[in-house]
């Protein structure tokens, strides 16, 4: 009896999916659990596990197919199936050998590309494998064909070598890659498009002094983070807070469109921009209202952390009434960030730099840090926008604002 493999439910924002990597090819053994496919979407990638103990069948869908919730992706045979070609022993063992050594010796190659590999007389073994476990993908097999087309041809072997030259590439050569775009970049790109063309955007700017939270954290981060079982201080809970209180404030800047409605949160859920190695995602704090210190800076560790394994799930991406980018880390002085629709606001945190600022009447040396807010016109007036960044200034200049609500 065969299990259909299907597609998991994709929520109502994900029309579809697309088949990414099969990690069982048809006659491979499967145990109850184990990861069978994944499904990449246009936030996250969705894990496909096997129901039973079988034996992979028929792959009904591809490497690059597009997938419909809840479609057939391909079948599993169950336990029995690997145990029933057992009448010709000496043929089984014939047809055995072959393929562990292949399994030994050469890469695995998706369908896709083995069928490629083959129409071009390529063998799995020349050809280095970019995919999860050293498997060879379609684009791979691309690259050994462009490669084989530009080698140069073999010259006699009058004089014998040295050594053999490992430069597959000639000097002066300009070599291109081309792959396909994933789906979450491609949905990034599409999001942003949209966002510039669709809204009156515009961005205002102030600097903040991070002398008093630099001071608050050397001061206690040993302390804290003894308290809280290794929860590190950093500076992002301070944004997130302050943040939180200015959106209290300016209700315009929290609330989003939908349609000919403004629609005004009672609550704070705000994103935090993490990037990873599929690119960048906004994992959403909940209720940041009730959130102490320590609980979203653990909160946003463990997010870091889920977006480098690709582990976020859909729901703790979706939603969020405002959202905090911090450039700073990668060394950005001055940015405009975009918007993320439906959201009507983000706050773009840059590199701290120490420079000369007049205080008291005198030069002194301070940490200080670019601030931007890009938002939509459409919602927001200038006067809230710059107010509201006001807000935020003076709530991290001053962290005492913070304990006392003034």
């Amino acid at each position: 009896m065969a299990i259909e493999i299907k597609a998991p439910t994709f929520p109502e924002s994900v029309a579809d999916g697309t088949v990414a990597t099969w990690h069982k090819q048809p006659g491979d053994a499967v145990k109850r659990d184990d990861l069978l496919v994944d499904i990449e979407t246009d936030k996250v990638v969705l894990e496909v596990l096997a129901e039973a103990d079988g034996v992979m069948g028929d792959i009904a869908k591809a490497e690059g197919d597009t997938v419909l919730s809840g479609e057939v992706l391909g079948s599993l045979k169950d336990g029995e199936a690997a145990s029933a070609p057992a009448a010709k022993p000496a043929e089984a063992k014939a047809e055995a050998a072959p393929a562990a050594a292949e399994s030994a010796d050469e890469p695995m190659l998706s369908p896709a590309a083995r069928k490629l590999a083959e129409e071009n007389g390529l063998a799995a073994a020349d050809i280095a494998g970019t995919g999860k476990g050293g498997r060879v993908t379609k684009e791979d097999v691309l690259n050994a064909v462009e490669a084989k087309k530009n080698a140069p041809a073999a010259a006699p072997a009058a004089k014998p070598a040295a050594a053999p030259a490992a430069v597959a590439v000639g000097e002066g050569d300009r070599v291109e890659k081309r792959v396909p775009m994933t789906r979450l970049r491609a949905r990034i790109a599409e999001r942003l498009v949209d966002a510039q063309s669709s809204m009156a955007m515009l961005t205002t700017y102030n600097e903040v002094n991070m002398k008093p939270i630099m001071d608050l954290r050397k001061k206690y981060k040993d302390l804290f983070e003894k308290k809280h079982d290794g929860v590190r201080l950093g500076f992002m809970s301070f944004f997130v807070k302050a943040a939180t209180e200015a959106l209290k404030r300016y209700p315009a800047v929290n609330a989003s469109i939908d349609g000919n409605n403004v629609v005004y949160h009672g609550y704070q859920d705000i994103g935090v921009a993490v990037s990873s190695d599929r690119g960048l995602v906004v994992p959403i704090l909940r209720n940041t209202e009730h959130m102490g210190l320590a609980q979203i800076e653990g909160t946003i560790a463990d997010y870091g952390r889920k977006a480098r394994d690709g582990k976020l799930t859909m729901e703790e991406m979706t939603g969020g009434t405002f959202t905090i980018s911090n450039g700073g880390v990668f060394g950005s002085l001055l940015s405009s960030p975009i918007v993320n629709p439906p959201q009507a606001a983000i706050l773009g945190m840059h590199k701290i730099q120490e420079r000369p600022m007049a205080e008291n009447g005198q030069v002194v040396i301070l940490p200080m840090m670019y601030l931007a807010l890009s938002y939509d016109h459409r919602l927001i007036d200038g006067k809230e926008a710059v107010s509201f960044l006001v807000a935020i200034k003076e709530l991290l200049e001053d962290p005492a604002r913070l304990i006392l609500d003034v």
